[in-house]
């Protein structure tokens, strides 16, 4: 049964998932400092990583195990906002997005889409939480669907309770301001069983499970 999962989603000890403006120069808007016990090298496996295997690299390297395609909100694609302008941009990754299935990205301004030699592919969609969720399952094959971000779209989707799985990695800084993830959420946890693991390089990994109807 397909799943819509999240994963490596980093919040500050205060709650924040993202800083308040994206610029080219800032793609996290000033949040940098979340990500810096993040190891990238491993989200497509630990296969070929000369490192040891830790239980922060194990759980980073889920995010694309059994992913079909992925959503994004606009933000997480590029600053732009309003009108596209036909300035080359192709997303923060280049011309080798890391993705390599469809992706589709929530804006109010459709347009023609992206492909790229390594098969990932960005489809510009004005749609509701539900409906690009229905058009990710189509084009993911009976694989999963991941909620790729930022923390406006988790949290939209969480609202519309259309999350099965949802990976937190919790990090002991204090932002202070910023996008917050937990807003309009209230009462989440019962939907969800929860559990939680600190490693030793202080990140707290909290893992949630959407409960199951018997």
């Amino acid at each position: 049964m397909s799943r819509t999962r999240v994963h490596n989603l980093f919040v500050s000890s205060d709650g924040y998932a993202a800083g308040d403006h994206v610029t080219f120069e800032a793609p996290i808007g000033g949040a940098g400092a979340l990500f810096g016990k993040f190891d990238g090298r491993v989200i497509h496996g630990i296969h070929g990583i000369d490192e040891p295997v830790t239980v922060d690299r194990a759980l980073f390297s889920m995010w694309g195990q059994g992913v079909g395609a992925e959503i994004m909100g606009r933000r997480k694609f590029g600053p732009q906002t309003g009108e596209w302008q036909d300035d080359g941009w192709k997303g923060w990754w280049g011309d080798a997005p890391p993705f390599h299935t469809p992706v589709f990205i929530l804006t109010h301004y459709p347009r023609e889409a992206l492909e790229f030699d390594n098969g990932t592919s960005f489809h510009f969609v004005d749609a509701s939480p539900q409906e690009a969720l229905r058009l990710a399952q189509d084009a993911a094959g009976g694989l999963d669907v991941r909620i790729g971000g930022g923390p406006s779209t988790v949290s939209e989707f969480l609202q519309a309770d259309l999350i099965d799985f949802l990976h937190i990695s919790i990090v002991p800084i204090v932002l202070g301001t910023g996008v917050r993830i937990w807003d309009h959420l209230t009462g989440l946890e019962d939907r969800f069983s929860v559990e939680s693991v600190s490693t030793s390089s202080g990140l707290t990994h909290q893992l949630w499970n959407r409960n199951r109807d018997e």
